[in-house]
């Protein structure tokens, strides 16, 4: 199993909630080709906001998940943690109103990597580290399209837990390279990002080319 490991913030990349795995596979390697990635996390939804069916997300895990491992990065799948058991990815990420997190902890074992969406509460996020969660995700700090939000933290959530705790913490919603350095600065340890790589003008590989030159900055 790949281990999350901290250096400075890393990035967090998630995938479109929708795609066709043929096409979406040279962008996905365009990306982790233009430079450091930490996680990928698979996300698929069906185009009305729905989970997609499970056998969808296998199949994509099957064509994706080798070129992710095979770089020693971090594949995760949202939400199906007896998916991600069964097939061998490195772990799952769970909201609020998914699989609890024991049985999410049951499904992909004591070694694999469980993260848990804490949205804007520091609450949920202590509970989520004190029931063994390997890392906590706050946000949308900023606007997105990519999925339905009301949790608007302030940068300061990240401030408090990097000084509580040595619980890994992701922030998520509306990133770019342009606003990702706030976020590190004030203990961000990932960046999630979706739209700003795989809407990127020039190519998914030039935005984590500047995502890591602005992180490495730091």
């Amino acid at each position: 199993m790949c281990i999350i490991t901290i250096m400075t913030c890393g990035l967090y990349l998630i995938t479109p909630p929708q795609f066709d795995v043929a096409e979406f596979k040279p962008r996905l390697i365009a990306a982790l080709d233009g430079g450091d990635v930490a996680v990928v996390q698979l996300r698929l939804k069906n185009a009305d906001g729905t989970p997609a069916p499970t056998q969808d997300v296998a199949q994509a895990a099957k064509i994706l998940m080798p070129l992710v491992q095979e770089r020693d990065i971090a594949f995760i799948i949202n939400d199906e943690a007896h998916l991600a058991g069964e097939i061998g990815a490195d772990g799952v990420h769970i909201g609020q109103s998914d699989i609890s997190y024991n049985d999410a902890r049951k499904a992909v074992g004591d070694d694999a990597i469980v993260g848990v969406t804490c949205h804007a509460s520091t609450h949920l996020a202590m509970t989520a580290a004190e029931q063994g969660a390997d890392y906590v995700a706050f946000g949308a700090f900023f606007p997105t399209n990519t999925k339905e939000t009301t949790a608007r933290p302030d940068v300061e959530i990240l401030e408090s837990w990097a000084a509580a705790t040595n619980v890994p913490s992701v922030a998520i919603g509306g990133i770019t390279a342009e606003n990702c350095g706030e976020l590190a600065v004030a203990g961000a340890d990932f960046v999630a990002v979706v739209n700003a790589v795989w809407g990127h003008p020039d190519s998914p590989g030039a935005a984590i080319k500047e995502f890591n030159a602005v992180l490495t900055r730091l």
